[in-house]
């Protein structure tokens, strides 16, 4: 099955009452183990790629190229889209556009609101000039994922929403709303009565990030007021570090990466497994 766009399986998700868990991919391992897991699952599913973590594995193309060979020898039937995560400018969404991805998110909300305006704009334009999706964030998420770090949390605020939205055309949008990239320090609070207000203006379906650590409870609230996409990395990078560790401290001879990183591809897949269930998108490829 050829790579798809967001826009479909988003929209589905939302008007179905469940969400798609993107998925972000390190390396070769990840990137299997999500896959057979969403196959498994017939689960639509979203490979999410930071720039930090294209670069580690050789660039934009290779990414590609790497999912392509892995869906057609594992015979992949889901929906499956590559997407940008937190794509810093203009010039880097194209380049992951140019090179295949078939989603970007750029995230321009460090900028004043009316530039953040005219960069997604010029994101949408080239993007959906090539049947690709694109995602925008207001507000700020908090804590760090690879070359994006933010301190503490500012909430997105729905009248900024429902413009950036109306004069960009964006597909979806990650208003910020209490959640944080890695591990949570005290319980997750996430602005819930916003969530709803933004749901309800843009008519579009929203996007939660930092997935990891958040209640099942306040996972399925979110999905109820309109979050059709999931961002989850930091716990399947903690189920891989956890593994290799296990097995390594077992045999203290070993050294064939295949013999603890093929443990670590399991682990990430059955965390994976469990997460999509969580999700509701099991069956609904």
């Amino acid at each position: 099955m050829p790579l798809v766009s967001m826009t479909e399986m988003l929209n589905k998700a939302k008007e179905g009452h469940y969400a798609v868990g993107q998925f972000n991919i390190n390396n070769l391992e990840f990137t299997q183990a999500i896959l057979l897991a969403a196959e498994e699952e017939k689960s639509p599913v979203i490979l999410g790629v930071s720039e930090g973590a294209g670069r580690y594995i050789g660039g934009f193309k290779t990414v590609v190229k790497m999912v392509e060979g892995l869906m057609e020898d594992y015979k992949i039937t889901v929906p499956v889209a590559i997407h940008l995560d937190h794509g810093s400018s203009y010039d880097k969404c194209k380049e992951a556009i140019d090179a295949g991805f078939t989603s970007v998110m750029i995230d321009a909300s460090h900028h004043p609101f009316e530039e953040n305006v005219a960069i997604t704009s010029k994101v949408v334009e080239y993007a959906h000039a090539k049947d690709v999706s694109v995602e925008a964030e207001l507000g700020t998420v908090g804590g760090q994922e690879d070359d994006v770090v933010a301190n503490g949390v500012i909430y997105a605020d729905p009248n900024e929403c429902q413009e950036l939205v109306k004069r960009t055309g964006i597909d979806t949008l990650a208003p910020a709303l209490g959640s944080v990239h890695g591990p949570y320090k005290g319980e997750p609070n996430l602005g819930f009565k916003e969530m709803e207000e933004i749901g309800n203006a843009t008519g579009l379906p929203l996007v939660l990030h930092g997935g990891t650590g958040i209640p099942t409870k306040d996972i399925q609230k979110a999905i109820s007021l309109g979050t059709a996409k999931i961002n989850v990395n930091t716990e399947n990078q903690i189920a891989s570090a956890k593994k290799v560790r296990e097995v390594l401290a077992a045999d203290a001879e070993m050294y064939d990466p295949r013999k603890y990183l093929g443990p670590a591809r399991d682990a990430i897949k059955e965390t994976v497994i469990g997460k999509i269930r969580e999700f509701g998108s099991s069956n609904k490829a």
